[in-house]
């Protein structure tokens, strides 16, 4: 079983206001990448939590996911995926995790199954999607590799482990081109989302 877990925890300085909460489609982004893995089939999913952390707690409440909130979110991306590893490494018998980022939103069940479908048949460590040779996310990790993401370099996050295990991570090539969109100011998400 492969556990959902969704990095929120940001101050979205470039953005101005919380990504998480920004309007998409009739729904938040939050709403949509969680509705997402629940439609392929994720059952726990967690929402790791830092900048404004109880009103965002608040707002959140109603999703069926688990909040987790990072003190050391200013930190980076990594100390909040460590958040999510401790807890998953205390509480859940999970054999990997997908990891998404909050404001990456065109993200549906279809790719989520097919990373989660060729990451399990292939026995890899890690599966990443590339578009048109461009790495993008989610990207899922085996459970035998959370100690080292948890001792991973703070100023390399994940990456120093992807860098590690080169061998060992399976490239799942879409024509998804919404894996690399990462919509961080102003100006990508009214190109990118108001006209959608």
């Amino acid at each position: 079983m492969i556990a959902g877990v969704i990095l929120s925890a940001g101050e979205s300085s470039r953005m101005g206001q919380p990504k998480a909460l920004l309007p998409i489609g009739g729904q938040t982004f939050i709403e949509k990448i969680v509705g997402a893995l629940r439609e392929a089939g994720l059952q726990n999913i967690i929402v790791i939590l830092g900048h404004d952390a109880e009103a965002m707690r608040q707002k959140m409440a109603d999703l069926p996911v688990t909040l987790l909130i990072n003190p050391d979110y200013r930190k980076g991306q990594l100390s909040s995926l460590q958040v999510a590893i401790r807890h998953l490494l205390a509480n859940d018998r999970c054999s990997g995790l997908l990891v998404h980022l909050v404001d990456h939103p065109y993200i549906d069940a279809p790719l989520v199954n097919l990373l989660i479908q060729r990451f399990e048949d292939s026995g890899k460590l890690i599966a990443v999607p590339r578009f048109h040779g461009k790495r993008g996310h989610p990207v899922i990790f085996a459970r035998s590799l959370f100690n080292e993401l948890l001792k991973a370099p703070e100023d390399q996050g994940a990456k120093a482990v992807v860098n590690a295990h080169r061998d060992e991570t399976l490239e799942i090539e879409t024509e998804d081109a919404g894996i690399t969109l990462d919509i961080d100011t102003p100006e990508l998400y009214r190109q990118h989302v108001k006209g959608d």
